[in-house]
């Protein structure tokens, strides 16, 4: 299994795990994700992508919080995924989290799951992005107060 961290415990905002689950790279951030912390995310999306793991799985059961600049690093992270043939699935946000991306309609251009073994069980499934409800013109960057 392949496991990195990215952040540090003095930064206390953010912290991002990433490993590997069959044929999708778990990434999980853990807390804020805003201006200040994006980068801490977007990195190793990028990576993922860029080492061929183009099925990325976000693990949001432990981000507390998404601001405008989070939810441009994930529609940043769904493109590149979804242009390597893969895509990203989100799972287990929190209400705080989900209400983002409700009121921004960004949750219709993701594939979401309650529970990241959903999220894993659901390998099979369709490119994030590529049902009826989503379409590639609502993934560019996504304005805000942030």
């Amino acid at each position: 299994m392949d496991r990195g961290t990215v952040g540090s415990a003095q930064s206390g905002r953010l912290l991002v795990e990433v490993r590997q689950e069959g044929s999708s790279a778990v990434v999980t951030p853990a807390g804020e994700l805003d201006h200040h912390t994006a980068d801490l995310l977007r990195e190793p999306l990028e990576e993922c992508v860029d080492k061929g793991r183009s099925r990325l799985v976000v693990d949001c059961s432990r981000l507390e919080f998404c601001d405008s600049t989070g939810l441009n690093v994930l529609l940043g992270a769904r493109l590149k995924a979804e242009a390597a043939g893969g895509g990203v699935h989100l799972a287990g946000m929190l209400p705080v989290v989900a209400r983002v991306f409700e009121i921004t309609g960004a949750d219709a251009v993701f594939t979401v799951h309650d529970t990241l073994e959903d999220a894993l069980a659901d390998d099979t499934g369709p490119v994030a992005g590529t049902d009826a409800a989503g379409g590639a013109d609502a993934a560019g960057p996504v304005g805000g107060t942030g």
